[in-house]
């Protein structure tokens, strides 16, 4: 397990690399309360190395925690896809998202599958509707999340037939350039579903 991680890590460096070195780009301010809450956590979630990792090492943590719908950690005795997401963000960066996969599609910005980036959200359409699977993009065209009934929290490649065919899109929480911060309690309070 450990040296798979490590793997994983190594793996990933060259993309955060890149994810960092990037220049900052204007945004249009977004519509939704919601939405700019999200772009709004520049504070907690900055698109630095360390952030980066820091959402990597939380995420590699519960690799091969079994899947549970509706779980939300080991201590509910497993993740659904968007547990692990909202968990993992939550601990590595003070974010409290939403609970579904339909819901978080709706935050930041859409970003294309050539232009993501590690710590973007990637989603896919598993269950005949779009964005009823959610993960979070490492780099290299992998992935990690909790992928259903009878499987662990792991890592897969986006490569894949299986999820090349569902692939509805990417969106990135808090790009470089974006509104001023807000708290993670506020956050917090319009997150609730």
């Amino acid at each position: 397990m450990l040296r798979k991680t490590l793997l994983l890590v190594c793996l990933c460096s060259a993309s955060l690399s890149a994810f960092c070195a990037e220049e900052p780009t204007t945004q249009a301010q977004p519509s939704s309360k919601l939405q700019r809450y999200a772009l709004g956590a520049q504070e907690v979630f900055t698109a630095t190395k360390t952030g980066i990792e820091s959402l990597f090492d939380k995420g590699f943590s519960f690799l091969g925690i079994r899947y549970l719908h509706g779980g939300d950690g080991p201590n509910d005795g497993g993740f659904d896809c968007s547990g692990l997401v909202r968990k993992v963000f939550g601990d590595a960066l003070g974010l409290n998202l939403p609970r579904t996969a339909a819901e978080m599609a709706k935050l930041g910005n859409r970003v294309n599958k050539e232009e993501l980036k590690p710590g973007d959200l990637v989603f896919f359409n598993t269950m005949r509707r779009a964005f009823s699977h959610v993960g979070i993009y490492l780099g290299e065209n992998r992935f990690l999340h909790a992928p259903s009934t009878g499987g662990v929290v792991r890592v897969e490649s986006m490569d894949s037939a299986y999820w090349v065919k569902r692939f509805d899109g990417g969106r990135r929480l808090a790009p470089e350039a974006q509104a001023a911060a807000l708290p993670p309690a506020e956050i917090t309070a319009e997150a609730k579903p």
